[in-house]
């Protein structure tokens, strides 16, 4: 992991493990994982909240007010939102998707779940969600909560992430080991 990773993953983890602390006191944990999912949601569709989280160019009080509309905007809880305005007030914005793996962890750790990384080569349905969950269940002995992502550059198959453990059924890895076994035969 590189310095600013780290770096950035240490600042996160202490405005997650806050955040996590005031929601499990006042019994919002489920409002927090809904907050932290709609969050990651955002920074994924929206360029323009990569944007102002991680540019310079904008003034604290601009990245205040930018991340208090989308956080009122998108509905999140109070909590949350007063998060946001104090990462913003601290240039700490840089770190918020730190902050919503940190959170997304905490959360799962409480529940007794294990989240899985899923990488497809196209969107899975709520049947094939199902299985995988069910599979993996049965695997790690504990709930799973999935997070999905599409990349059709794997053709097919999957990339599974648990922990420390990876399962790579993709075409792309399965075609770049063949390539490799040809390169040593000749």
């Amino acid at each position: 992991m590189s310095e600013t990773a780290s770096i950035s993953n240490s600042i996160a983890g202490r405005y997650a493990a806050a955040l996590f602390d005031l929601a499990k006191g006042e019994g919002k944990l489920d409002v927090l994982e809904r907050d932290v999912d709609t969050l990651a949601a955002a920074l994924d569709q929206s360029a323009d909240l990569r944007e102002l989280i991680h540019s310079p160019v904008y003034t604290r009080q601009e990245q205040r007010t930018g991340v208090l509309a989308v956080g009122e905007k998108a509905g999140l809880d109070p909590l949350t939102r007063n998060t946001l305005g104090l990462m913003a007030d601290n240039r700490r914005l840089f770190a918020l998707p730190y902050f919503v793996a940190a959170a997304r962890e905490m959360i799962a750790e409480e529940k007794g779940e294990v989240t899985a990384d899923v990488t497809s080569a196209i969107e899975l349905d709520d049947s094939q969600r199902g299985r995988l969950a069910e599979t993996l269940k049965s695997r790690f002995g504990k709930d799973i909560k999935l997070n999905t992502t599409v990349d059709d550059s794997l053709i097919g198959g999957l990339i599974v992430k648990v922990g420390s453990k990876m399962i790579d059924t993709s075409v792309r890895a399965r075609l770049a080991a063949l390539r490799n076994s040809m390169k040593e035969v000749g």
